[in-house]
């Protein structure tokens, strides 16, 4: 079955640089599309990049400064976050769900992205 599994996460000054990565596995990753999300505890998680008609879709909090990548031969899926800011913090998750048949969809675990001076 399908696995997701999350990795990059740490503690990252505002204004500084930070990569999520998430390896997909247990299935063709042909046939999923995998998007981003972030949650902080007593929020609802939120969409943050999703791929899409040749560019991807983007929350407007993250517009300009984050960029997500794909790459079909590692099954993996990148978000770089350029010029973080405190507000940027969260869990972040990454979610496959089936093109065909999107109500069938998988989550990973999330790692955590700190930003603080």
């Amino acid at each position: 079955q399908v696995q997701l599994a999350e990795s990059g996460g740490g503690l990252a000054q505002p204004g500084e640089s930070l990569s999520v990565s998430c390896k997909f596995s247990g299935s063709s990753f042909s046939r999923y599309n995998v998007g981003w999300y972030r949650q902080t505890p007593g929020k609802q998680r939120e969409l943050v990049a999703m791929p899409g008609g040749g560019s991807a879709n983007y929350a407007a909090s993250v517009k300009g400064r984050f960029t997500f990548s794909r790459n079909d031969d590692e099954n993996t899926v990148h978000l770089q976050m350029n010029a973080l800011k405190p507000e940027d913090t969260g869990v972040y998750f990454c979610n496959a769900y089936l093109v065909a048949l999107p109500a069938v969809s998988y989550w990973g675990q999330g790692t955590q992205v700190t930003v603080s001076s």
